[in-house]
């Protein structure tokens, strides 16, 4: 490992009693989101929820990991796999960014593929803004099934 990033994880409220096994695994074994960090030690210094919709812990959740020295915001791929997805996430993207001076990456885990194979039937990822949201968390069709 040749430096140390230290992140933040922001799980989408409707998740908040999620112990963050999948974003944590993902983590270790740099897989989803994570595999940017295949040359880098990964610290995580915060892990919290929106707060709902809205998103009224937004503000304060990035401004307590920016404490903690984060350098990096993930937003949980939760945000964008959910029923129906986030619709703050660009917003939350370019608030935390704007605001703190961070990068914001949307996806932690790798998209897990029942969700994948719905949100495809549902066509919910046709529009092409989805694609830079989805894409960090894609990952292959062996690791997306392995997070079912």
């Amino acid at each position: 490992m040749n430096s140390k990033t230290k992140i933040g994880i922001i799980i989408c409220d409707r998740y908040r009693r999620c112990a963050g096994g999948k974003c944590l695994r993902a983590m270790k074994n740099r897989e989803g989101a994570f595999d940017i960090y295949a040359d880098t030690e990964v610290e995580l210094v915060g892990f919290t929820t929106c707060d709902g919709c809205p998103g009224g812990n937004i503000e304060y959740a990035g401004e307590e990991m920016v404490k903690n020295g984060a350098s990096v915001i993930h937003l949980a791929t939760g945000l964008v796999v959910g029923y129906p997805p986030c619709p703050y996430i660009d917003t939350f993207k370019a608030f935390l960014e704007k605001r703190y001076g961070v990068r914001v990456v949307a996806g932690t885990h790798p998209i897990p593929k029942k969700y994948l194979d719905m949100h495809t039937a549902l066509g919910t990822w046709e529009n092409p803004e989805w694609q830079p949201l989805i894409a960090p968390a894609m990952s292959d069709e062996a690791t997306r099934a392995s997070y079912d």
